[in-house]
């Protein structure tokens, strides 16, 4: 999710296209790659933001045979946010933000997520399917937890069911658009993951209805240091707002810290906060002739200075259509109820129609109720690899069939040697002793022998 504080913990939302079954296939067939990203609705954005977000997201809007969906998380915010008034301002101020630095809804889809109502009665659809189990385990939900174990407290002290069921209304968000791509940040992989197992299990039960989401990890994305050279956040109160006036623009870059150098002394551009922000804006040769002036002993009044002239050359104009759309709401309520209309009248309706079918929500007139046989078995998922990366910066996968491994990796060192183990797995290459993975719990080599037999037997099958 993106467009929100980097640091604050839910909302979010984007997908690898899964090869799907040929039976009954009601998910459409695509010549555009669908995009999907969830928008945070809460705070005022700001430089951070902008260069590690918004910028780079409409960049990729213009991107060819991309079909772009961004939506504004407002039900998300509800799991933090109890204010309405806040509710809505965020909302506003989010839209214009979007709108103002060039995202255009004539060529993607913007809307707001509160318009979709079939997006909430698909979570309810995933919702009897998604295992509780995996839910506990969701990142979030584990570390309110875990403060609260801390603290003495039970587990579930000031923690709401909207934190703990937000994950399923995230695979909703994607999952009713078929969204091929979701991008988001490494601490919201684990939740387009959930978002392919719902569909996964959905599409087992059903027929084939939903592809399977891929996230987009853009492992290059612009992080701007704050006034005090942390992490520009709203967490750390250390931001430049974007669409602040000349004067408080100017004023806020005057405080950022450098160190007690003075002029005519060389000053290091690593590590830099004041640097590295000028080189989020500038071009390649106006990055060089900073990084000269730096080794020339440039004064820390003269760099700001030219840092507050180029940003404020980039980000004025944008200012001034932020202002015009603030100040006429209306306009932008109008663009995102139309959006919303035109997707639910092209996507989401018919979807949800069909999915209604699929689960046995039918017309009684139409539909002659089958003569109970009794309850049938519900054939296991199939078992599937799951890549990950942990806190300590190394590469993981695990086997999984349903919620039980099987199988679980030692750390890598990179995607791509943990991507080769698994495809060594996938061609049967698998013995016991092998030192680079471990069996589950409970689990002998018999049964993952078996499992990889059964993903051997369905991508057969797919080809």
């Amino acid at each position: 999710m993106v467009g929100g504080d980097a640091n604050a913990p839910p909302p979010g939302v984007g997908l690898r296209a899964g090869k799907l079954r040929i039976r009954v296939l009601f998910a459409p067939a695509m010549t555009q790659t669908r995009v999907l990203t969830g928008i945070t609705t809460s705070g005022t954005p700001h430089l951070g933001n902008y260069v590690g977000a918004i910028r780079p997201a409409i960049a990729a809007s213009h991107a060819p045979g991309v079909e772009s969906f961004y939506f504004l998380a407002d039900y998300h915010a509800l799991v933090k946010v109890q204010e309405p008034a806040r509710v809505q301002r965020s909302t506003l101020e989010i839209a214009a933000a979007w709108l103002a630095c060039g995202l255009e809804p004539d060529k993607v889809w913007f809307y707001r997520q509160s318009d979709i109502p079939e997006t909430t009665e698909l979570t309810w659809l995933l919702t009897c399917i998604a295992g509780k189990g995996l839910l506990n385990r969701a990142h979030a939900y584990k570390a309110a937890v875990d403060r609260n174990r801390e603290a003495g407290e039970d587990d579930d002290a000031g923690i709401n069911a909207g934190l703990f069921m937000y994950p399923v209304l995230m695979a909703a968000d994607i999952l009713l658009f078929n969204a091929n791509k979701v991008p988001v940040g490494r601490d919201q992989i684990q939740h387009i993951e959930m978002a392919r197992d719902f569909a996964q299990r959905f599409n087992h039960l059903y027929g084939e209805h939903f592809v399977l989401p891929e996230a987009i990890i853009e492992e290059q994305v612009a992080t701007l240091p704050g006034l005090d050279g942390r992490k520009m956040s709203k967490s750390y109160d250390n931001t430049i707002a974007l669409f602040a006036s000349r004067e408080t623009l100017k004023k806020q870059i005057q405080s950022i810290v450098t160190d007690s150098r003075a002029p005519g002394e060389c000053k290091d551009t690593e590590g830099s906060a004041l640097f590295q922000i000028y080189q989020a804006f500038a071009s390649a040769d106006e990055t060089a002739a900073m990084r000269a002036a730096f080794a020339d002993g440039i004064g820390w009044g003269d760099a700001k200075q030219q840092l507050f002239e180029r940003i404020d050359a980039e980000v004025a104009p944008l200012r001034e259509r932020y202002e015009a759309l603030v100040a006429h709401p209306q306009r932008i309520e109008q663009q995102l109820r139309d959006g919303a209309q035109r997707l639910r009248a092209q996507h989401a309706t018919p979807v949800l129609a069909r999915l209604r079918e699929a689960v046995g929500l039918r017309d009684l007139g139409t539909h002659a109720p089958a003569k109970p046989a009794g309850r049938q078995s519900i054939p296991a998922a199939l078992p599937l690899f799951k890549q990950y990366r942990e806190a300590d910066g190394r590469f993981y996968f695990k086997l999984v069939e349903g919620e039980r491994v099987l199988l679980q990796s030692a750390a890598f060192d990179s995607p791509k040697d943990a991507g080769m183990r698994i495809a060594a797995l996938k061609r049967g290459k698998f013995d016991g002793a092998d030192a680079q993975v471990a069996l589950g719990d409970g689990v002998d080599a018999d049964a993952v022998q078996a499992a990889l037999a059964a993903l051997a037997a369905a991508e057969a099958e797919k080809a």
